[in-house]
C-alpha cells in the first residue's frame, strides 16, 4: 500500500459524531483514504436524516490495501442494534464500542495505517470507572507499562494535564516529580519527531500562586524538585507558574506548551482561546492517536448545528 490510510473509529454511536464527520468530508480534500469503523446501518440511517449523500465502500478487514479510494466513504461494518439513530448514551454500547477499537488495534498492529482517531466516548458507561479515559484504556490494550501523556495540540500552543480525569480531591494523590518528568520527556520527544523544534515548555503549579496557608505544598515537594532536575538535564523548562496569569498574552506567547497539574487547569483556557481548532493528541502508544478536542454532546444529536473544527484538524494532522 503506497499511502497508508486514516483510520476512524467512530466512538460512541449516539453522539455528535457522524455529524461532524460529514460535514468534514464536504469541507476538505484529503490525500490519504480514510477508512471508518462503524456500523452501516447507523451511519446510512444519520446520513439520511442529517440530508448528506455520499457513496459508501465496503472494505475487507484482511484485504483492504487495493480496494481505498477518496470518493466514497471506505467502511469496515460493525453489527449495532439500535431502535433510533439519535438515541440515549446507555451501557449497551460498550460491546460495540470495544469491537470497533479492537478492530483498529489489529490494523495498527500491522502497521497499515497513518494513525487513529476516535470519536468521543462516554467514559461513565464505556470504561465503568476501569480507567481514566480512552487514553488509559488504549494504553492497557496495547501493553504500554510507561507513562502516557494527553497533548491538547495546537501549533501556536499546546497543554499537557499531568493527571486526566480525575475528580479534584484526588489530584493531589496522583502528582509525583516522576509524572511530571515523563511528560516533559514524550512532550520533548513528540516535538523533535513531528515538528523538528525543541519545546519551550512552561510549568504550572497546582495552588493559588504556587504555594499553600500549610507548612508544606506540592510546588515545595513535588514541582519544584522536578523543574530542577529537568533543567540539570538540559531540557528547556520554566516554572512554576501561577496557573491564573500563565495564559495572558505576553507570558503564552514565550512557550509552545503549559503542562498544568489537572485537566481543568489547562484545558479550560486553551478552549477559551482556540476554541474546537485543538486536537488531543496521546503521546507514548506506538502509534499515534488523536481524538477531536470535545464529547458526544448529546443535547446536539440531530440538530446539525455541530462545529467540524476540531475533526477536521485531527484529520489534516494525519493527512501529511
Amino acid at each position: 500500500m503506497n499511502i497508508k490510510p486514516i483510520l476512524i473509529v467512530a466512538g460512541e454511536p449516539n453522539s455528535i459524531f457522524l455529524e461532524i464527520f460529514f460535514k468534514s468530508l464536504k469541507k476538505n480534500f484529503f490525500k490519504r483514504p480514510i477508512i471508518i469503523i462503524v456500523s452501516k446501518k447507523l451511519l446510512i440511517k444519520q446520513m439520511k436524516i442529517l440530508k448528506f449523500n455520499f457513496k459508501l465502500n465496503d472494505i475487507n478487514l484482511n484485504n483492504f490495501e487495493n480496494n481505498l479510494n477518496n470518493k466514497s466513504i471506505n467502511l469496515i461494518n460493525v453489527n449495532y442494534n439500535f431502535k433510533d439513530p439519535f438515541d440515549k448514551i446507555s451501557d449497551k454500547s460498550k460491546n460495540y464500542i470495544t469491537e470497533c477499537f479492537k478492530i483498529a488495534l489489529k490494523i495498527l498492529k500491522k502497521k497499515n495505517a497513518s494513525g487513529l482517531i476516535n470519536g468521543p466516548i462516554s467514559k461513565k458507561h464505556f470504561l465503568k470507572g476501569k480507567f481514566q479515559g480512552v487514553t488509559e484504556y488504549l494504553a492497557n490494550e496495547t501493553k504500554i507499562k510507561n507513562d502516557i501523556a494527553m497533548l491538547i495540540f495546537k501549533k501556536e500552543l499546546s497543554v499537557c494535564p499531568v493527571t486526566t480525569h480525575l475528580p479534584l480531591k484526588l489530584v493531589s494523590r496522583h502528582l509525583s516529580k516522576k509524572k511530571i518528568i515523563s511528560k516533559v520527556l514524550l512532550i520533548n520527544k513528540f516535538y523533535k519527531k513531528e515538528l523538528n523544534k525543541i519545546p519551550k515548555i512552561a510549568i504550572t503549579g497546582l495552588n493559588p500562586h504556587c504555594e499553600s496557608n500549610y507548612i508544606s505544598s506540592e510546588e515545595d515537594s513535588i514541582i519544584i524538585p522536578a523543574i530542577k532536575y529537568l533543567l540539570k538535564m538540559k531540557f528547556n523548562v520554566e516554572g512554576p507558574f501561577a496557573a491564573d496569569t500563565i495564559f495572558m498574552g505576553s507570558q503564552s506567547k514565550k512557550f509552545d506548551v503549559i503542562i498544568g497539574m489537572y485537566h481543568d487547569q489547562v484545558l479550560t483556557p486553551l478552549k477559551t482561546i482556540f476554541e474546537f481548532k485543538a486536537i488531543n493528541i496521546t503521546l507514548g502508544l506506538p502509534f499515534i492517536r488523536i481524538s477531536p478536542d470535545h464529547g458526544p454532546n448529546t443535547p446536539m444529536l440531530g440538530k446539525n448545528k455541530s462545529n467540524p473544527a476540531s475533526l477536521i484538524e485531527a484529520l489534516k494532522f494525519l493527512d501529511k
